[in-house]
Parts: structure tokens; C-alpha cells; sequence
């Protein structure tokens, strides 16, 4: 059996659509960079070093639940589940229900789908190493390109993950429009595990996203590093620092860069000059936060229900079982 596959549709088109995103952007009003460029192989690395920072507690509150509750997931599904996950990143967490399925079925087919090509190679390779029942089918791309996958017959039901509270980063429109993508390509004995980070005081929130070692200044900044490799641009890392506060209003986060200073930076490989005034801020990120009835109408109009729900011990953070509302 071919335990490792890798699949990267759309890869041609990416720094076509980079280029294409920032121009758009950077010369619209308010300025904005989208926050799905953060991740090459820098942004990556500097996110896995973010979710083990004392101030950020959505990792280890996310793990805290799965690593009670994996066993009540797994038991749930019949021998010969696929596990496919959105935005898998490293696969931490991941594990805790890889074990539990390969312990009890002696065999497990995963499809990590990840914007970081290096990234997936890098969690893959562990995965394959470590756990000998394991097959693999990787998809380097986006979301909505890996959507597809979730239509394939692999012979049995699927659990569907998306962890991280990644589903923050879209608007509660954008959020429902894309979970509904999802539920229409679920069968009826199919599940969707989604962890959503909870409404909480701007005292704790604000520092997981603003940390004392200036983790997060380094990874929102590497947005313009990766203009400065990968489209000539010239901007001084310097010059732009890293602000996050939380909008309590909307209930999200918002992170921005902001010119420190009156200055032009040119963006050579797209022939732009661009204009920043002193205080003028790039925004480069939302991450909502829900309290649990907004969860619940969440599902509704994507046309899911809450099967389960599980809360961390301090309440802070949330993961959600949710099967198409057939």
C-alpha cells in the first residue's frame, strides 16, 4: 500500500494570487493584507512557537479537551472512518484522535489539508514514522480547493476537523457560508469537530495576541517579509509594529500593522509605489470569538446541529461535534 500521497491543486496560480491580493490591498483604503499569506514556511514556524506561549490558551485548552474526550469522538464511528482536517498545521493535537482510531482499528486513512506545503511535509513525514497503520493523502492549497476531497468515496464515514479556532478568521458570514460548503458535501453518518474560542474579557485575550516576547509582532510583520522575497518589495520591518485589540462590539480580535512614521515603500516585481501616513495601519487579521448561543445559530444557518460540546476546565474555549441537519 502507497502510505504517502501529495496532492497540491492550484499551486501555479498561487504567487499570481499573492501578488494580485497585495496589490489589491495595499493600495484600497483602509490598507489590508489577508491573513491566509501568513503561513509559507516563516509564518508556519513562528505560528507553532505562538500556540505554545503562556499568553495563548486556545492550544492548550483545545488539547486539554481532546486529550479527555478523543476516546468519546473515536466511539462514535465504525471501523474504517477517514480522518480529513483543515488547516492542519503541525498535527499536534491531531494525534490524540490518530492513536485512539489506530488502537482500536489497527489502521487509519488522514488527509491533512494545509496552505504550507513545507509544513504538511514536515507533519507528515512524523506522522509516518511514528504511527505504522497510517495512510496519507495530503493536500497542499486552501480550503475551498480541498473541498473536493471531502466529495471522495473512501469506503466508510468521515469525521471532518477544524481546529485552532481557524473558523475566528472568517467573518460569522463568511463562517456560515463555508461551514454550509462543507455540510453540503457530508453524508448522513459524516462529522464536523470545529473548536471555537469563547467570548472573554480584553484582558485575556489581547495578550494571546499581543505576546511579552513579541512572538505574534514577528509573525504578523512576516506578512511584509514575505512581499520583500517574494514580490522585491522594500518595506523596513522596523518601521511597522504589530497591534492587536479586541473589538468587543463585534466580538473579535484585530491585528494591524502600523506605520510607525510618514513614509513610500516600493513593491518592485508590481511596479508600486505605496503612501503611508504616520499612524496608518495595514489590517492584516480578525479572530471572533463566540459565546455559545452564537455557536448554536452558527450551525443552524449552515444548516448543522450541535451533537456535542465539550468546554475546557476554565471555560475558555470550546469543541463541537456537529452532524448535517438532514
Amino acid at each position: 500500500m502507497e502510505r504517502f500521497t501529495l496532492v497540491e491543486p492550484g499551486s501555479a496560480a498561487a504567487a499570481v494570487d499573492f501578488g494580485r491580493e497585495v496589490r489589491a490591498g495595499l493600495t484600497g483604503r483602509p490598507k489590508r493584507l489577508p491573513c491566509r499569506f501568513f503561513y509559507d514556511r516563516e509564518g508556519s514556524r513562528f505560528f507553532e512557537t505562538i500556540c505554545e506561549l503562556p499568553e495563548y490558551y486556545l492550544t492548550r485548552a483545545e488539547q486539554e479537551i481532546l486529550a479527555e474526550r478523543a476516546g468519546d469522538v473515536v466511539s462514535r464511528f465504525p471501523n474504517g472512518a477517514t480522518l480529513i482536517e483543515l488547516g492542519s498545521g503541525s498535527a499536534a493535537k491531531t494525534r490524540l484522535l490518530i492513536e485512539r482510531f489506530l488502537r482500536r482499528d489497527g489502521r487509519l486513512r488522514y488527509v491533512p489539508v494545509d496552505i504550507s506545503r513545507s509544513m504538511l511535509e514536515e507533519s507528515t513525514r512524523a506522522l509516518l514514522e511514528e504511527f505504522a497503520g497510517l495512510e496519507i493523502l495530503a493536500v497542499a492549497g486552501e480550503y475551498q480547493q480541498a473541498l473536493a476531497h471531502l466529495e471522495e468515496s473512501f469506503g466508510g464515514p468521515k469525521l471532518i476537523l477544524w481546529l485552532g479556532s481557524n473558523v475566528g478568521n472568517l467573518d460569522r458570514a463568511e463562517a456560515a457560508e463555508f461551514l454550509h460548503s462543507v455540510r453540503n458535501r457530508m453524508a448522513v453518518a459524516d462529522r464536523l469537530l470545529v473548536g471555537i474560542d469563547l467570548r472573554k474579557n480584553r484582558s485575556i485575550l489581547e495578550p494571546a495576541y499581543d505576546d511579552a516576547q513579541g512572538v505574534t509582532a514577528q509573525f504578523n510583520r512576516n506578512i511584509l517579509a514575505r512581499i520583500n522575497r517574494e514580490l522585491d518589495g522594500q518595506f523596513d520591518l522596523r518601521a511597522f509594529p504589530h497591534r492587536a485589540l479586541y473589538n468587543e462590539g463585534e466580538g473579535r480580535i484585530e491585528m494591524y500593522l502600523v506605520s510607525a512614521i510618514s513614509q513610500t515603500v516600493r513593491i518592485t516585481a508590481l511596479d508600486l509605489v505605496i503612501p503611508f501616513e504616520a499612524g496608518e495601519a495595514i489590517h492584516t487579521e480578525n479572530s471572533y470569538k463566540y459565546s455559545l448561543r452564537e455557536i448554536g445559530e452558527l450551525a443552524v444557518a449552515a444548516g448543522l446541529c450541535v451533537e456535542c460540546q465539550w468546554l475546557d476546565t476554565g471555560g475558555r474555549f470550546s469543541l463541537n461535534l456537529l452532524a448535517p441537519g438532514f
